[in-house]
């Protein structure tokens, strides 16, 4: 079993649940050693100003520095990254992300966009069942570019 912890509190909503700016907090460095080494976690989700949701309308504020000092001590513990509000990220910041020792980006808030769309679309079927089929293919959609961006399309055994 893989163990992934979130360190740290990310700002935004969640299943109902809302974290406002102020009470948002960015992984320590020492905490996240301290923490890897007391519980051999496989992964750490970082909180390098990543939020839940969406981001403001003036786009999300990355500490790139700070994910470079948490891919430091991540890779020599043997831990891998993860950027959990990973949703609405511009490309290039991505790629950045990704050189920096991000392995797993959470994009829940873009396929579950993608899933309700389908269903506001003022030409969505009537039927039931072609409206839930084309909904699932709109998440497909979604999902499959989000791979393609992340580098993980074909990497499946």
């Amino acid at each position: 079993m893989t163990v992934e912890v979130e360190l740290g509190r990310l700002s935004g909503s969640e299943d109902d649940l809302t974290v406002e700016d102020y009470h948002a907090k960015l992984t320590d460095v020492n905490q996240a050693q301290e923490f890897i080494d007391e519980t051999g976690i496989d992964a750490l989700a970082v909180c390098i100003g990543n939020v839940h949701g969406k981001y403001p309308a003036s786009g999300p504020k990355l500490r790139l520095q700070l994910l470079k000092e948490l891919y430091d001590l991540a890779s020599k513990n043997g831990v891998f990254l993860v950027l959990h509000g990973a949703s609405g990220l511009p490309k290039e910041l991505v790629q950045e992300c990704i050189e920096l020792g991000v392995r797993k980006f959470n994009v829940n808030t873009e396929v579950r966009k993608a899933y309700m769309d389908i269903l506001k679309s003022p030409e969505a079927h009537t039927d039931l069942v072609h409206v839930m089929a084309a909904a699932k293919e709109a998440m497909k959609v979604m999902v499959a570019e989000k791979m393609q961006l992340f580098g993980s399309v074909g990497k499946a055994n």
